[in-house]
C-alpha cells in the first residue's frame, strides 16, 4: 500500500510543549505547539529515514520548506510546501525551522493541535509579575496526559507547571452526532469545503459580535486568538479559520469557572 496520512501517529504528551501566547493581569493563555525535532522522528518511525526529504526555496523574500514522501508503490516522490514566519533572534534558522514544522503539519503531523481548546490559565493558578509596565511568567508549562477521539482531536488534556500540580483539565463532552452524519463524514473534522463554495472576504458586523461575545465568555485575550491562527486582522479572517476559533472557543469553560 501506497503512504497515507492516516499513517502518521498522533502525538505524545511529551512530545507537546507549551508557550505562553497572551499575558495580563487576569491570566495567561498557553499555545500548544511541537517542534522539528518531533516531526523529524515521525516522518522517520513513518516512512523510513530514506522514505522521506526535505528542501528549502526563497520566494519574493519568504523561505518556503518542501517536505516529500516516497509513495512505496510507485517510487513516486509527494510534496507538500509551506512558508515559515520570522522570530526575534536568528531570523534564517528560525524561517527555515517554522517553514518544515508547516510542512509537517500539511502532511498531518501535529494537526490535532488546531482542535485544542483555548487555554486560559487564571492569574490565581501562576505567579504572574510585572516589570516596566509589562507583564511575564517565569513559570514553564507542560503536558501531563492527552487522549484522543476517534475523529483525531483532542478528547482529554491535562498540563502542569513546574511548580507541581495541576493547572489546566479538560475533557470534551460527548458528542450526539447522529449515525446519518458519521455515514456522510459530516462533523468529523475532515469533510473538506464543497466544491464551488463561496468564502466571505471579511467577517460580518454579526460574526464579529460572536466571536467578541465568546471571548468575554472564556476570558481568552483577543491577542491568544491572533497568535495561534496567525491572523494579523481578524476582520479579513477566512470564513474557514472563523469556525476553527469558534469551535475551540466553544470548548473552553467560561472564565468565572475556569
Amino acid at each position: 500500500m501506497g503512504n497515507s496520512i492516516n499513517e502518521i501517529r498522533l502525538l505524545n504528551a511529551d512530545e507537546i510543549e507549551c508557550r505562553i501566547a497572551a499575558i495580563n493581569e487576569k491570566g495567561l493563555s498557553l499555545l500548544l505547539y511541537k517542534d522539528a525535532r518531533v516531526d523529524q522522528r515521525i516522518l522517520d518511525e513513518t516512512f523510513g529515514m530514506f522514505g522521506w526529504k526535505r528542501s528549502h526555496q526563497s520566494i519574493d523574500g519568504n523561505l518556503y520548506c518542501t517536505v516529500e514522501i516516497r509513495d512505496r508503490e510507485t517510487g513516486e516522490w509527494i510534496a507538500k510546501q509551506d512558508v515559515g514566519t520570522t522570530g526575534y533572534a536568528e531570523k534564517e534558522k528560525s524561517q527555515a525551522s517554522d517553514s518544515f514544522k508547516r510542512a509537517c503539519f500539511n502532511w498531518g503531523i501535529g494537526r490535532e493541535l488546531y482542535s485544542a481548546p483555548f487555554i486560559w490559565i487564571p492569574a490565581s493558578k501562576v505567579q504572574i509579575q510585572k516589570k516596566d509596565n509589562r507583564f511575564y511568567c517565569s513559570e514553564s508549562f507542560h503536558v501531563t496526559s492527552i487522549s484522543y477521539s476517534r475523529f483525531r482531536e483532542i478528547a482529554g488534556l491535562q498540563l502542569a507547571s513546574d511548580r507541581g500540580g495541576v493547572i489546566f483539565e479538560w475533557k470534551m463532552q460527548e458528542r450526539k452526532t447522529d449515525r446519518k452524519e458519521i455515514a456522510s463524514g459530516e462533523n468529523t473534522g475532515k469533510e473538506p469545503p464543497k466544491k464551488g463554495a463561496a468564502r466571505k472576504k471579511s467577517l460580518t458586523k454579526i460574526q464579529m459580535d460572536g466571536l467578541e461575545t465568546e471571548l468575554q465568555r472564556t476570558g481568552v485575550a483577543m491577542e491568544a486568538v491572533q497568535q495561534r491562527y496567525h491572523v494579523d486582522d481578524l476582520l479579513q479572517m477566512s470564513e474557514e479559520t472563523y469556525n476553527k476559533v469558534m469551535n475551540a472557543l466553544s470548548r473552553t469553560k467560561s472564565a468565572d469557572v475556569a
